[in-house]
């Protein structure tokens, strides 16, 4: 599965929000698995989108053909876009799927990672991370991508915000020494988002 991960800052909110639900519009479209996001708790006038496709080429096939047609409608709303596209590498808990129906939160985080330390912190968020996140009552799925260049994206999706506070409260600061973190990172970026429901397609 291809992760599209979609950060912006929105110049015109009600123009905005008009546009983003015009992408009601990939539902037909082959190989679209899902699509979700909302607005940065910590900065204000940032979006977040995440969009999955089964597979590289059925996402660069919807480039080439509908996506300007449905991105029209939000021309001149947002400045700043970053766009990052991740390969699902493994699940955080079991069966991710790209549903946000039951979600209120997403943490997002992104990792540059320095090359020989790899291979390393795939292992730690598979044996360490993962059964902390999974093991948190509040924590409803999540996912580890991959993109060149020694890139990760870690997504979890949460219930509330409380259960997120709860389990970053409890467990944070021990896991990271667990995992040796500062050894593997050479860069960290992340955010909370709150999920607009009606973005949801």
């Amino acid at each position: 599965m291809l992760v599209k991960w979609i950060r912006c800052t929105v110049v015109d909110r009600r123009g905005f929000e008009r546009g983003q639900r015009k992408w009601a519009g990939l539902l037909g479209e082959p190989g679209f698995r899902g699509q979700g996001g909302g607005w940065s708790r910590g900065r204000s006038g940032v979006v977040h989108i995440f969009a999955f496709w089964e597979s590289r080429a059925f996402y660069d096939s919807f480039m080439a053909r509908s996506h300007d047609r449905l991105a029209a409608a939000q021309s001149g709303t947002f400045k700043d876009s970053q766009v990052k596209l991740f390969d699902h590498r493994f699940d955080v808990k079991t069966g991710f799927e790209p549903r946000f129906t039951d979600a209120d939160l997403v943490r997002v985080a992104h990792c540059r990672i320095h090359e020989e330390r790899a291979e390393h912190f795939a292992l730690m968020q598979e044996k360490v991370w993962n059964p902390a996140m999974a093991g948190s009552p509040g924590m409803v799925r999540g996912l580890f991508g991959e993109a060149p260049g020694h890139e990760f994206l870690i997504l979890s999706m949460w219930q509330s915000a409380a259960e997120h506070g709860k389990y970053r409260a409890e467990r944070v600061e021990r896991l990271a020494l667990r995992a040796q973190i500062e050894a593997d990172v050479a860069a960290l970026a992340g955010d909370i988002v709150e999920l607009e429901p009606s973005w949801t397609v």
